[in-house]
């Protein structure tokens, strides 16, 4: 009986409409790292451990950011786990379509580069496929641009917005992490850069979220002092992004063979747009 009126409470039209907008999110968000070079390279030397472990860890990442911008509102972790899985194979569908129509994936190249190539861009089509849902939803059902979106109206946990941070961190980073510029900027830098990156980053963060009072910002409660929100929220959130970058530097092979002082370089001058991305994802999720 509870299986048929779930049945029931299915909307296939917006299951569908979802699964287009994953489309669409997969190509919008993606489409740039799919016409880059080093990601298609990637797919012929990548270390495939380091591939297989930033599979499996986008499998978690995928399934708690669909519990709260899934295709459909979700009510249990079997039904986010759907929805994850969807995600994915729209990353790996559109992967696919789209490196087959530029010619980058040919016939006459092995299974182990074209999965290679593939595995690669489906990681941040998938982030893309399932984004597409808060990004590209439509219209709420009575027409007023979608105001009443049940899970637009969700409220995040302290726990969960350090969360959207680190997807919004990773989703900026896996753009630019496999350039070969990262380790350029890293050895043109100075210390004096590197603290005036660190402090344009921190500055860019916490007024991108607050000063600027963009949709979805975070108000503080009356009476807060200013420091709380620099506290609590952007300096946590630069962390965060800090570490995405040296993990997305190590899985990219721009750490390998290279000096400590270089890695740290490359880790602050990746931290940037990471910062920008953790702030960013905290307005749009």
């Amino acid at each position: 009986m509870a299986i048929a009126n779930a049945r029931g409470d299915f909307d296939r039209d917006k299951f569908f409409a979802g699964i287009a907008r994953g489309v669409a999110g997969a190509l919008l968000f993606a489409l740039p790292m799919l016409m880059t070079m080093e990601m298609w390279e990637l797919g012929f030397y990548m270390d495939r451990w380091r591939l297989f472990l930033l599979l499996i860890v986008n499998i978690p990442l995928l399934v708690i950011l669909s519990d709260k911008v899934g295709f459909e509102e979700t009510s249990t972790w079997r039904q986010a786990i759907r929805d994850a899985s969807i995600a994915y194979a729209l990353g790996i569908l559109a992967s696919g379509l789209i490196l087959v129509a530029m010619g980058v994936v040919k016939t006459d190249q092995s299974l182990h580069e074209v999965m290679g190539m593939i595995a690669v861009q489906a990681v941040p089509a998938s982030i893309g496929a399932m984004l597409g849902r808060s990004q590209l939803g439509g219209q709420s059902d009575d027409g007023d641009g979608g105001g009443d979106d049940p899970v637009q109206e969700r409220e995040t946990s302290y726990a969960g917005e350090l969360f959207l941070m680190a997807v919004g961190a990773l989703f900026l980073n896996l753009n630019v992490a496999p350039t070969e510029e990262m380790i350029l900027l890293s050895y043109k830098m100075t210390p004096w850069h590197a603290l005036l990156i660190i402090a344009a980053s921190l500055a860019v963060m916490h007024g991108f979220v607050y000063a600027l009072s963009f949709r979805g910002s975070h108000d503080l409660a009356e009476g807060t002092p200013s420091w709380h929100a620099f506290v609590r929220f952007t300096l946590p959130g630069y962390v965060i992004a800090g570490l995405i970058s040296a993990y997305c530097l190590w899985t990219f092979h721009r750490t390998d063979d290279v000096g400590s002082t270089q890695i740290l370089m490359a880790i602050v001058i990746l931290s940037f747009p990471g910062a920008i991305g953790a702030a960013a994802a905290r307005l749009i999720l």
